[in-house]
C-alpha cells in the first residue's frame, strides 16, 4: 500500500492499531491527536506503572512510523489541509464529533473509518462505555469463570485489538475499490458487534438451534486446560476425540476411555471437579518438560503457559526471528504476515512531539503503477469478482474467508465426504439426521459460501482441485505445513496451477522453525503467546480469553488485500504466509514490550484495570444478575460515592488503594438492587455500566437489532436463523444485508460448482458420487 495515504485522529486504542496495520502494509499515515483528549491510555501502562516521559512503550509500538501532526486548531479536529490528497481518514471522536458527510462530500474519493463502542447510529449510539463494558455486553465476560465464581473479563484488552483490525480490512477493501473506478464510502466501525464475532463463540446463534439450554451458568473453564504440573503450567488442546482419547492414555487413564459423559465437552464441565482432580493427580507429578515431550510424541496439542518475560526467549521464536528490535529501545513482535520472499521492513521511529507538524508530508504518488485489470464496483461490496478456493477448517480459516464473503467476493469452500470441516461436528443437536448440519461456529464463520466436496487423496480430486484453482483468485488453507505437501497440493503446485493465485497459508506456528509441524488451535497460541497469562483470577490458573481464531483470520485478510494490490501492480501472485501463533503476539504486544521496555512481567488482575477504579462484576437480587462496573475518571466517582455513601476517595491513586474496600461496599449495595434498574440508574448519572450478558443472549439487544447485526436467513434443513454479518456498515450501502445465504450443507454446491463453473456433465458427476469423490453424506 506505498502509494496510499493515511489520516489519522484518534485517541483510543483500536484506532492507533488500525494506523499501525497501515503502516505495516506499507501505506503513509499521518497522526494527530487532540488538545483536550490527548492520548491518556498511552502515558500509563498494563502493568500499572506511570512513564516520566511523554510516549509510552506502547505508544511507540503503534504509532512507530507514522508521522506526527500537531492537534487542529479551532472547532475542526480534521481539517481541509489533511484531507486534500489522502485516501483513508481513521477517526474515534464519536458521532457528534466530526462530520464525515461533510469531508466526504469535499472529497469524494475518501475513505473515512469511524470506530466507536456501538457505531454511530442505534440507540446506543452515545451510551458511555470502555472495552470492560463491552466485554460484559458481548457475552465474552459471561462465558468465562468457574460456575461457583464470579463472571470474569478477557486480558489484554482483545475486544479493541480486533475492532482495529476490522477497520484496517474495511479501510483497505473500500480504498481499493476507489482506486479501480468505485466511490469513497464512510465505514463505521462498532466494537461491540467486533467483540460479538471474536470474542463470543457464536454462542447467540447456538441458543436458536438448541431445544433446551443447559440450566447452569454459562461461565466455564474448559478441561483439559491450562494444568499446573511439577514445576508450573502446560497448557493443553483436546479439540478431537482421538486427541482426547490420546489425552487418557498420556495420563494413566486408560480405565476413562469408555465414559462416554467425559468425552464430551459438556460431560466434562458437569464433572469437572472430579475430572480435574483425576488430571492434577498425574500433572503434578510430572514436570512441564516431561509433559511436553510425552504430548508430542502422541501430537496432543500442548505448549508451556508463557508469560511475557518468557516469549522472546522460545527457541522457535528466536529461531524465526519472530521479536524485532524497536529503535527506541525494546522488542516487539513482527509484522505478522509474509508476502512472497519479500522481508518485513525494519521497524521505524516514533516522532518526538516536537517533531510534529502542521500539515502530512505526503510522498510522491506513482499512480502510474497501479493497474486495475478489471473496473471495481462503484458503491457495491468492494471485493465482488474475486473467486476465493477455501480449503480452511475450524475457526481461524473460516473467519477469514468469511470476512472476504462479506466484502463481495465469491468463495468456494472445498471439504470432503470423510474428512469434513471439524466444525461441523461440535454440533448443537445429536437428535436428529445429519445431525452434522447444525454447528453454530460453523454457521457463524460459513455463512453466504458455496460449498462443495472433494477427495483430495484421490487423482480425479486433486484434478478437480486444479480447475478451480485455475479459474481464482485466491487460495487459503490453515492446516499444519505437512498435510498438502503429504496431498501433493502444496503452495509450489497451487503456483503451478495458476501463477496469478494469492496462495495464502496458516498454519499454527509458520512455515519453518523447530515447532513447524505441531497443531495447533486458538487454545494454544493463547496458552504460549502470553493472552492466557494476563486472562483470569490470580488465586486460579490462568484462563483462556478465546478470541485468537477471527483474530487470526483477521490478519490473514489483511495480508490477502496486500498480496490484491502487489498482483495489481505485477500481475503475479505469491505465497503468503500468515501464522496464528504470530498475530496473537501482536495483539498481545502491550505485555512483551512494556517487560522489554520495563522489567515488568503483566499479571492477571481478575476483572480490575490500572486505568479505571473502581472496576469490577457485582451481583444484583436474585440468580445469576450480574453487574460490570467501571468507574474512568473523578467526575465518574463522584457520581457513583453520591449514590452509595461511604468515605470518600479524592483520587484515582486512592481508589485503587482502597479496591478491596470499595469491592465489600459496591457488593452491599448492588446486592440490594435490581439489576434492569441498578444499569438505568447508572447510565443516568453518566457511570459506564452494563448487565453481564451470556454468549447466548448477548445478541438480544435492541441497538444491535436496530444496526442489523443479525441478518434473517433461511437454512435449508435448521430453517429460519439470525447469523451475524459484518461489525461494520457502509454509508453507501447502510441497509443492505451482508450474508448473500446461509451456510452450505456438505456438498450443496456440487452441481453448480462442479457442473455449472467447471462444465462436468450429470453422467461426470453421477460417476464422481459412484466413486466416492463428491457427495453430500459423510463416508
Amino acid at each position: 500500500m506505498a502509494d496510499y495515504r493515511v489520516i489519522e485522529v484518534t485517541r483510543g486504542l483500536a484506532g492507533a492499531y488500525a494506523g499501525k496495520l497501515l503502516v505495516d502494509a506499507g501505506a503513509t499515515v499521518a497522526r494527530a491527536t487532540l488538545p483536550d483528549h490527548g492520548d491518556p491510555v498511552f502515558r500509563s501502562t498494563g502493568i500499572g506503572v506511570h512513564t516520566d516521559e511523554e510516549d509510552s512503550a506502547l505508544f511507540r509500538y503503534l504509532h512507530a512510523g507514522k508521522q506526527r501532526l500537531r492537534p487542529a486548531t479551532g472547532n475542526v479536529p480534521i481539517p481541509a489541509a489533511w484531507t486534500r490528497g489522502a485516501d483513508i481518514v481513521i477517526e474515534d471522536l464519536g458521532p457528534s464529533e466530526v462530520c464525515t458527510a461533510q469531508l466526504r462530500e469535499s472529497h469524494p474519493k475518501l475513505v473515512v473509518v469511524s470506530i466507536s463502542p456501538f457505531g454511530h447510529t442505534g440507540p446506543w449510539a452515545k451510551r458511555p462505555a470502555n472495552e470492560f463494558i463491552l466485554q460484559a455486553l458481548s457475552g465474552s465476560t459471561g462465558g468465562r469463570g468457574v460456575p461457583e465464581g464470579i463472571p470474569m473479563q478477557c486480558g489484554a484488552q482483545l475486544g479493541a485489538w480486533a475492532a482495529g483490525g476490522y477497520a484496517a480490512v474495511a479501510a483497505m477493501s473500500v480504498a481499493r475499490r476507489v482506486r479501480r473506478g468505485g466511490a469513497g464510502d464512510h465505514v463505521d466501525v462498532s466494537m461491540l458487534e467486533a467483540m460479538l464475532l471474536t470474542q463470543n463463540p457464536f454462542g447467540y446463534v447456538a441458543a436458536q438451534l438448541t431445544i433446551e439450554p443447559e440450566e447452569s451458568p454459562a461461565r466455564l473453564v474448559e478441561t483439559p486446560s491450562v494444568e499446573p504440573t511439577k514445576n508450573g503450567f502446560v497448557g493443553f488442546c483436546t479439540v478431537t476425540a482421538q486427541q482426547f482419547q490420546d489425552f487418557l492414555v498420556m495420563i494413566e487413564r486408560p480405565d476413562l476411555l469408555d465414559d462416554a459423559e467425559l468425552a464430551s465437552a459438556s460431560g466434562r464441565r458437569r464433572r469437572r471437579k472430579e475430572f480435574s482432580t483425576a488430571v492434577h493427580t498425574w500433572t503434578t507429578a510430572h514436570t512441564t518438560e516431561e509433559i511436553l515431550e510425552l504430548a508430542d510424541a502422541l501430537r496432543i496439542p500442548a505448549v508451556p503457559l508463557t508469560t511475557a518475560d518468557r516469549l522472546v526467549n522460545l527457541p522457535h521464536f528466536r529461531e524465526r526471528g519472530v521479536f524485532v528490535p524497536n529503535p527506541h529501545g525494546f522488542l516487539q513482535p513482527r509484522v505478522p504476515y509474509k508476502l512472497g520472499d519479500t522481508p518485513s521492513p525494519p521497524v521505524r521511529r516514533t516522532p518526538a512531539p516536537e517533531e510534529a507538524g502542521s500539515t502530512p508530508a505526503w510522498p510522491e504518488r506513482n499512480d502510474a503503477s497501479v493497474r486495475s485489470a478489471r473496473s471495481g464496483p462503484d458503491r457495491g461490496l468492494p471485493l465482488q469478482g474475486l473467486r476465493v478456493v477455501d480449503l480452511t477448517a475450524f475457526w481461524a480459516g473460516p473467519s477469514a474467508t468469511h470476512l472476504l464473503a462479506l466484502l463481495g467476493a465469491e468463495v468456494v469452500k472445498v471439504e470432503s465426504t470423510r474428512r469434513p470441516d471439524p466444525m461441523r461436528f461440535t454440533t448443537a443437536r445429536r437428535d436428529v439426521a445429519r445431525w452434522w448440519e447444525y454447528g453454530p461456529v460453523f454457521y457463524g464463520a460459513n455463512a453466504g459460501k458455496q460449498g462443495i466436496t472433494l477427495d483430495l487423496t484421490h487423482d480425479q480430486g486433486r484434478r478437480l482441485l486444479s480447475e478451480l484453482v485455475k479459474r481464482s483468485d485466491i487460495v487459503i488453507e490453515n492446516f499444519t505445513p505437512r498435510v498438502l505437501d503429504h496431498l501433493g497440493i502444496g503452495a509450489d503446485r497451487l503456483r503451478t496451477w495458476n501463477p496469478h493465485a494469492v496462495i495464502v497459508r496458516m498454519p499454527a506456528f509458520g512455515l519453518d522453525g523447530p515447532w513447524r509441524d505441531r497443531p495447533g488451535f486458538a487454545q494454544t497460541m493463547e496458552q504460549v503467546g502470553g493472552l492466557a497469562s494476563v486472562t483470569g483470577d490470580p488465586d486460579l490458573p490462568p484462563m483462556l480469553p478465546r478470541a485468537s481464531d477471527p483474530i487470526a483470520g483477521i490478519h490473514a485478510v489483511i495480508a490477502t488485500l496486500c498480496a490484491l494490490e502487489q498482483r495489481d501492480r505485477t500481475d503475479d501472485g505469491c505465497l503468503v504466509e500468515v501464522p496464528m501463533i504470530e498475530t496473537v503476539l501482536n495483539v498481545g504486544a502491550q505485555a512483551i514490550v512494556e517487560y522489554s521496555a520495563y522489567g515488568i512481567a503483566a499479571e492477571r488482575r481478575a476483572n480490575r484495570s490500572p486505568h479505571a477504579a473502581p472496576q469490577g462484576v457485582y451481583a444484583c437480587q436474585g440468580d445469576e444478575n450480574w453487574i460490570a462496573l467501571s468507574v474512568e475518571n473523578d467526575d465518574q466517582w463522584r457520581a457513583l460515592h453520591a449514590l452509595i455513601g461511604g468515605p470518600e476517595l479524592p483520587s484515582a491513586e486512592d481508589r485503587h488503594r482502597g479496591h478491596d474496600d470499595l469491592d465489600a461496599r459496591l457488593g452491599g449495595w448492588f446486592a440490594r438492587q435490581a439489576l434492569a434498574a441498578a444499569v438505568e440508574c447508572l447510565l443516568a448519572a453518566g457511570i459506564p455500566a452494563a448487565a453481564v450478558h451470556s454468549p447466548a443472549t448477548a445478541a438480544s439487544h435492541p441497538h444491535l437489532a436496530a444496526r442489523g447485526f443479525l441478518e434473517h436467513i433461511e437454512h435449508p434443513l435448521a430453517g429460519h436463523l439470525d447469523l451475524p454479518g459484518a461489525p461494520f456498515r457502509f454509508a453507501a450501502r447502510r441497509t443492505a444485508p451482508w450474508l448473500s445465504g446461509p451456510p452450505p450443507t456438505l456438498g450443496q454446491d456440487n452441481n453448480a460448482v462442479l457442473g455449472g463453473l467447471l462444465g462436468l456433465s450429470p453422467q461426470e458427476l453421477e460417476e464422481l458420487r459412484a466413486l466416492g469423490i463428491v457427495g453430500n453424506d459423510l463416508s
